[in-house]
């Protein structure tokens, strides 16, 4: 399966300002639509006083029942790229962006969905919502967690879906600035009868923590995380099982030493001693080159690259697909040789 080219470039159609700190921007991709899925995300790339900067913003759009690309940033001080995507992009303006990825998606089946979400973490959420809502008739609720009101999101959006399906959906809006943090106990009263419901965490990463630790079960739990910290080798048993990549046809490192990585990069080959534990992307900073990467966990899918000689294995992957790690593709951030040599191409 031949990948796409990583980056396109995209014109913003339209900027709505969905509150004091957050804007929609309405996409339309130079190479035609972008096929994606409820709940997926697409990264941004972007320059700011001669560096590149990787970020990646989901989508809060849904293919069944939008006919634009959207994607909702919320600004966060200090960010460089929300910063600068809100003081700098107008309507005209183009920007460069992959196509979508992630598996913050819904499975096949009829069980409810449940929503928890703090602040923009109803980004994707708004996205399932609307799939689930047009395309099953499975009931859906959410629990949206604000600072006040002038910082919730979608409000008017949510507001005509709750019309829309007065049987089958059910918005609550927690507001920390009313009545606190949300706490575990809100939680699990708000699950109910619920538990065996599929339930979907995206915010902060605080707030995921708690939601996931408070949530009753026996219900599947998925949970989307921009920028958490990379799981470390000898993470705990209960992390995610790491996913291996072996290429069908994998050559033989002709050439190359003994124990060692290659990368190619900007079609210049650079070979280094392979070290016990570095992930690929590791290596290739040691090896001087500058690959592109983001989140550095397993999540937004920046740093991808084709495994065209060797194996590897992923400790997290929240980004590529089951047909894309059989091509041998590997998010470089999170893939460490287990061959003595390899060779990658970020081409």
């Amino acid at each position: 399966m031949a990948r796409p080219s990583l980056f396109q470039r995209a014109t913003v159609t339209r900027i709505v300002k969905e509150s004091a700190d957050a804007r929609t921007f309405v996409l339309a991709p130079h190479d035609g639509p972008i096929t994606y899925r409820a709940g997926q995300f697409c990264t941004f790339k972007i320059t700011v006083n001669g560096t590149e900067l990787f970020r990646s913003y989901s989508m809060s759009s849904a293919p069944e029942t939008d006919g634009e690309l959207m994607t909702t940033v919320k600004r966060v001080p200090g960010g460089a790229v929300s910063n600068w995507m809100h003081d700098n992009l107008s309507e005209g303006d183009e920007i460069e962006m992959t196509r979508a990825a992630g598996r913050f998606c819904l499975r096949e089946t009829g069980v409810p969905m449940l929503g928890f979400s703090g602040g923009s973490g109803i980004t994707p959420i708004l996205s399932l919502t609307k799939c689930a809502l047009a395309g099953t008739r499975r009931r859906v609720r959410l629990l949206c967690a604000d600072r006040d009101a002038d910082s919730m999101l979608f409000d008017a959006a949510l507001t005509e879906l709750a019309r829309r399906y007065p049987d089958r959906l059910e918005v609550v809006r927690h507001l920390d600035s009313e009545g606190g943090f949300l706490d575990a106990a809100a939680v699990r009263a708000f699950v109910g009868a619920d538990g065996h419901a599929d339930q979907y965490v995206c915010g902060p990463e605080a707030f995921m923590e708690m939601v996931e630790l408070a949530l009753p079960g026996p219900g599947l739990v998925f949970s989307e995380r921009f920028g958490a910290p990379a799981p470390l080798p000898d993470a705990p048993a209960e992390s995610p099982a790491p996913v291996e990549t072996r290429p069908a046809a994998a050559a033989s490192a002709t050439g190359a030493a003994a124990s060692a990585v290659t990368i190619i990069l900007n079609g210049k080959r650079k070979t280094v001693p392979r070290k016990d534990g570095e992930t690929l992307l590791e290596s290739a900073r040691r090896g001087g080159l500058a690959p592109p990467f983001s989140c550095e966990a397993g999540n937004c899918a920046t740093c991808i690259a084709k495994v065209t000689s060797g194996s590897a294995t992923l400790r997290q992957n929240n980004a590529l697909t089951d047909d894309e790690l059989a091509d041998g593709y590997v998010l470089t951030c999170q893939a460490v040789p287990d061959t003595d040599t390899i060779t990658v191409d970020y081409e």
